[in-house]
């Protein structure tokens, strides 16, 4: 067995692993990256690319069968769903080569293609190597949680790791679960041709702002996506082709299809974290906010490896975010603590709906009575009237002139929310953005507006406002 030292071994090739090892190697620290699947992780190869790239092509179908407001004639798309997963094939392949071994070889980083396991402290074996190393880095990700439901174990259930193997669109999708990637591919695969069914046990998207989730839901049936709420399933039966799901209220619920789309849990079973003396639970590696293990100083957690001391959010960009910390720490020994509070989070559902910071009541409880809240509707956004696609709403909640949490459902919400979670990074007063010059018309003058909207009353409903002006008006040459 060859026997490596290193300052910095990383354990996981996704996004945060991917992340801390480039940054890493180009600043001098010699780097060694494990990884037992493919390069690129969930997110590449099963997650946030393949489902947009779904997504995408979801939309040109329902394109072409929405045109009639704009004068143009609908038709029914001819969906060739093989074809549709070619594309999103293509486009993980077109991205692989960010993520390759070979390029990250070429930055320095010796590459393992094998599973790791701690077998001490301050040592990982892998394959025919056994790493000695300053620093570890768990990068894992996390894998679908499958809940324990009387029969479902039995089925050929679905999963985002197996869902964009399909070569024929499902002619009844079943979607166990409502929250962001159930709601996404309930309404890809519902544009695509399929008959879908989503059932959630408690209110879908239930982490999201109820008010703008509403409207969201209504369009989502409106485009034919059965939804049940509060509809918990007691048994699964049926066989490969035919599922049916059995709900507490003694319905039956039977589709060809079934995607399980019930959360996340972190990858981190066989990695030998006993031996490493690094305290966990099912939610993740037990970190402090600086995402070291609180167990063993030399171990860190990133990503959805991390348990809550991290932060909980499991989104690609937070284990990117991760990654930034645990290089300030581990390369250059400087503090560094995560935070949630200027972390955005989308569901690319069409309108989309993203957010950043706490939900209006979430806020209420936080603030109190100086919590101030905007509300800028997108039929007030000359943009979004020439899209015909006004269905949407900004909602900003203010604390003495400081944004503290938005949220946007509309057209490219994701995009949007963009500038707020920069002014909420940077501590922004909401004065710097109402002054701000954005080109018309765009959708992002409805983010202006909103900030807008905090000074209209404080200028045009003030009585001394009026009588300054009045009074220099009198006396101005």
């Amino acid at each position: 067995m060859e026997t490596i030292q290193t300052d910095l071994c990383i354990i996981g090739a996704g996004s945060g692993g991917l992340s801390v090892a480039a940054g890493a190697a180009q600043m001098g620290a010699r780097t060694v990256l494990i990884e037992s699947g493919e390069m690129g992780g969930d997110c590449l190869n099963s997650g946030c690319v393949p489902s947009k790239a779904l997504i995408a092509a979801a939309a040109r179908a329902h394109a072409m069968r929405s045109g009639a407001a704009f004068g143009i004639t609908p038709a029914e798309p001819q969906v060739d769903f093989a074809a549709v997963q070619d594309h999103v094939a293509r486009v993980i392949a077109t991205i692989a080569p960010v993520d390759s071994q070979d390029r990250f070889e070429g930055l320095g980083v010796r590459v393992i293609r094998d599973h790791a396991r701690f077998t001490a402290p301050d040592r990982v074996a892998a394959g025919a190597f056994q790493i000695t190393a300053r620093r570890f880095v768990i990068a894992t990700g996390s894998r679908p949680v499958i809940p324990q439901i009387p029969g479902l174990a039995d089925l050929p259930f679905l999963t985002n790791e197996t869902l964009f193997a399909l070569r024929e669109c499902p002619s009844h999708l079943i979607v166990l679960g409502g929250g962001p990637i159930g709601m996404e591919m309930a309404q890809a695969h519902r544009r695509l041709g399929a008959r879908v069914t989503v059932i959630e046990a408690g209110r879908a998207l239930g982490r999201d702002d109820p008010e703008l989730v509403a409207p969201l839901l209504a369009r989502l049936r409106a485009e034919g996506v059965e939804i049940l709420e509060d509809t918990p399933v007691t048994a699964f039966t049926g066989k490969d082709g035919l599922i049916r799901a059995v709900l507490k209220d003694g319905r039956g619920i039977e589709g060809s299809h079934l995607l399980v789309a019930t959360g996340r849990a972190p990858v981190l079973a066989g990695l030998g974290l006993e031996a490493a003396e690094v305290e966990h639970t099912a939610r993740g590696v037990t970190v402090g906010r600086n995402l070291r293990s609180v167990s063993n100083r030399r171990v860190y957690a990133v990503g959805d490896a991390a348990g809550p001391g991290g932060g909980g959010l499991q989104f690609t960009h937070v284990a990117g975010y991760h990654a930034g910390l645990v290089i300030r720490q581990a390369l250059f020994g400087l503090p560094a603590r995560a935070t949630t509070r200027h972390i955005p989070r989308a569901t690319y559902t069409d309108p989309g709906l993203a957010s950043i910071g706490p939900t209006e009541a979430e806020a209420r409880m936080i603030h109190g009575s100086a919590l101030e809240v905007l509300r800028v509707s997108f039929d007030e956004n000359d943009r979004a009237q020439t899209m015909l696609a006004t269905d949407g709403l900004l909602k900003l909640l203010v604390v003495k002139g400081r944004p503290v949490g938005v949220a946007i459902l509309g057209p490219q919400a994701g995009e949007l929310i963009g500038l707020w979670a920069l002014a909420i990074a940077g501590r922004m007063k909401l004065s710097t953005l109402a002054g701000t010059v954005l080109p018309y018309p765009t959708l992002g003058e409805v983010s202006k507006r909103a900030a807008g909207a905090y000074f209209s009353p404080r200028l045009f409903a003030n009585p001394w406002v009026k009588r300054v002006v009045g009074l220099v008006q009198r006396w101005l040459p």
